[in-house]
């Protein structure tokens, strides 16, 4: 049979027991979410709470592979790399879950992985919820760092989109442990050099594809780079309202405009320059210009502009050329820009402060002196790779560096060099023969390498003195370090103390709580004591009563004895038939107690009965309107793929289906998944037949 569950049902894998979620937003259905490969079901265990769930894929038939069993083992290592918990893998196989997939076949090949507590990217655009700047900081540097961290390992996700980035930074659940600001799921389609080629590729999602490559699929250590740029600047323009305003719907940017001249890409643009600095906005120009994907700026570029900031200060744009600083005071203040690197992190997560005044010179030389590391870092990564045969490799490295290095620099002129000698190297051009040779020392190679060497020449005094700058910077640098790890400790074992004595308080507050409650308990227990004393005082006195009157009623018999045998008689007939009737009277009451328990049970049968033809109504209800979704959804496909052919009319048609099925229940299919976004297109087609709808 399909696996259609619903919210409370259980579920035995590998010997451990799951109830099936509730959806949140439609008590009574499972919390189940969609996507193009599958559906997942969010699964509790039942000797657990919310931060242990997991998540049950069931993929489509199209997508149940075999290979998915060795793809999960070789994905699995990565999944303690930060963002990548989903990687943890188990998939439902024959020989390992036989039963299970015998009673539901759609199981087979399914996987059960951790579940992602908290919102997507894509339910912060669609509500278009404005951020604060801490928080578009911190999402923004957190995703720049998983993507860096995965492509110094080779991978890319090859399906970057706003679904796809979930966001527990905004989770009300306490996960053990250090909670990631942003995790990547649907990773089916991950790239590595470990791995192959998935059967089915995808081409990307719209508003993150790039319009050069989106016919052909995605798979490669690059893939990520264009769609990441997009993500980025949607979450480092999220704390504009202008941006926020702008926004396509279910993206920022319309498919249709991606990589074209428009007005969003201007907005944007501007804004990541006015609030953020050129250097976002450049490398977010370059994302967009580039032809290809590879030549997109790489994750490691955004980290390192992402991380020279702090998100309660606004950069101020570079728009006239600084004045020369004096070199002695830019080598003091290289040591303190690095320790602000290492403070960034923790001030992106701290409350929202009031905007702070611009940076003023000396943060300038600061960052200059920063800036100055990272070049060196890359040139000499550039010529390892150089080194190595990697020439394609060592490229994309020095146009990086050429991005960090100032205009007319020693450096500018050797990277362009360097740039301009793998570039002849790899392609080279057809030798013309001119009509006249040109001499050697007139050529523009020649006279680069000259430049160059003169530049050198020059120079070179001022490497030696830089050389012993840099050293007394690194020494003054490991002591700030030092001084800062020691204040970061401190710290740390501040935060652990207040923990520990909010911990001590909450164990007191239950102590507490206990001790009221049994005391409560023991008042209680008292009363009840005293009523049920209460009552057995009083029947005591009652038989008391009896036994004397009985006393004084035989003491007159004896009197009367003689005189009265007649009476006597007569009162013992009275006696009797008084007791008669009293047993005649307790005997009732057994037989109205014995009616009134058959009465009770009674009750309660029809009770139950009554809830059980509720419990079965609410199912045939959920079922109904299961089925009705389904239809709906099926309407919907049926209007997308006729207008696709161009057939309006039997596009309209199956759209005038959907409407006619959806307004007989709208207040609850407007909270089922994405059936209210495609009733909203609907109603746009109905209106405008020139209106394309999506592919939701």
């Amino acid at each position: 049979m399909s696996f259609q569950p619903n919210a409370g049902d259980t579920i035995s894998i590998n010997g451990k027991t799951y109830t099936v979620g509730q959806h949140p937003a439609a008590p009574g259905l499972a919390y189940a979410q969609a996507g193009r490969q599958g559906i997942v079901y969010q699964l509790i265990p039942q000797n657990g709470g919310p931060e242990e769930a997991k998540a049950l894929k069931v993929f489509f038939p199209k997508f149940r592979i075999p290979a998915m069993v060795y793809q999960s083992e070789t994905m699995e290592i990565y999944s303690e790399s930060p963002g990548l918990q989903v990687c943890k893998r188990d998939v439902l196989t024959p020989e390992r879950n036989g039963e299970l997939i015998t009673e539901h076949p759609d199981l087979l090949y399914a996987v059960l992985m951790p579940w992602v507590h908290g919102v997507t990217w894509f339910d912060i655009i669609a509500e278009q919820k404005q951020l604060k700047r801490t928080e578009s900081l911190a999402l923004a540097k957190a995703l720049a760092a998983i993507g860096s961290g995965m492509e110094q390992r080779g991978l890319a996700h090859c399906d970057l989109s706003a679904p796809n980035v979930m966001l527990p930074f905004f989770s009300e659940v306490d996960m053990p442990g250090k909670k990631s600001v942003v995790e990547l799921v649907d990773v089916e389609q991950m790239y590595s050099p470990k791995m192959d080629r998935p059967d089915v590729l995808l081409s990307g999602s719209p508003g993150y594809a790039a319009h050069r490559t989106v016919q052909s699929g995605l798979w490669s250590a690059y893939a990520d780079r264009f769609a990441g740029a997009i993500i980025i600047a949607e979450m480092l323009g999220w704390c504009d309202p202008h941006v926020v305003e702008k926004a396509w719907g279910e993206s920022y940017f319309d498919q249709h405009e991606m990589q074209n001249p428009c007005e969003r890409y201007f907005v944007l643009k501007k804004s990541l320059e006015r609030n953020w600095g050129t250097k976002v906005s450049e490398l977010f120009a370059r994302a967009w210009e580039s032809q290809d994907i590879s030549s997109c700026p790489t994750f490691g570029e955004w980290l390192v502009v992402l991380s020279s900031m702090n998100g309660n200060e606004l950069p101020q744009p570079q728009t006239e050329a600084a004045p020369a600083a004096d070199p002695g005071k830019a080598e003091a203040a290289g040591p303190r820009s690095k320790g602000a690197l290492e403070t960034a992190a923790a001030a992106a997560a701290l409350p929202d402060m009031e905007e702070q005044a611009p940076r003023r010179t000396a943060a300038g030389a600061a960052e200059s002196g920063n800036e100055h590391g990272v070049v060196d870092r890359l040139f000499n990564q550039a010529r390892e790779m150089e080194q190595k045969g990697d020439l394609k490799g060592a490229l994309e490295v020095y146009r990086s560096a050429h991005h960090f290095v100032p205009a007319g620099s020693p450096m500018q002129v050797e990277l362009e060099a360097a740039i301009a000698g793998l570039e002849d190297t790899l392609n080279p051009k057809p030798e013309e023969q001119p009509s006249g040779k040109i001499p050697f020392y007139r050529s523009r190679k020649w006279l680069a390498a000259g430049i160059a060497a003169l530049i050198l020449i020059v120079g070179s005094a001022f490497a030696v003195n830089q050389i012993l700058a840099d050293r007394a910077e690194q020494k003054e640098a490991e002591a700030l370090a030092k001084q800062q790890e020691e204040a970061r400790k401190a710290e740390m074992q501040k935060l652990e103390e207040e923990k520990r004595k909010q911990a001590e308080a909450e164990a007191q507050r239950k102590q507490a709580e206990e001790k009221r409650k049994k005391e409560e308990a023991e008042k209680k227990r008292k009363q009840e004591e005293a009523i049920k004393l209460a009552k057995q005082k009083e029947e005591k006195k009652k038989l008391q009563q009896k036994y004397e009157q009985q006393a004084k009623y035989e003491a007159y018999l004896a009197k009367k004895k003689l005189a009265e045998e007649k009476k006597k008689a007569a009162e013992k007939q009275r006696l009797k038939e008084l007791y008669e009737k009293q047993a005649q009277y307790e005997a009732y009451l057994k037989q109205q107690k014995i009616l009134q328990e058959k009465l009770e049970q009674q009750r309660i049968q029809q009770a139950k009965e009554a809830a059980a033809r509720k419990q079965q109504q609410a199912r045939e209800l959920q079922k109904r309107r299961s089925n009705q979704v389904v239809q709906l959804i099926a309407s919907y496909n049926q209007a997308y793929n006729a207008q696709k052919t161009g057939n309006t009319s039997k596009a309209r048609q199956y759209a005038l289906n959907f409407i006619s099925l959806y307004e007989k229940d709208a207040a609850y299919f407007k909270t089922v998944g994405k059936v209210s976004s495609r009733a909203n297109a609907i109603y746009k087609f109905l209106a405008n037949t020139g209106y394309i709808l999506p592919n939701i």
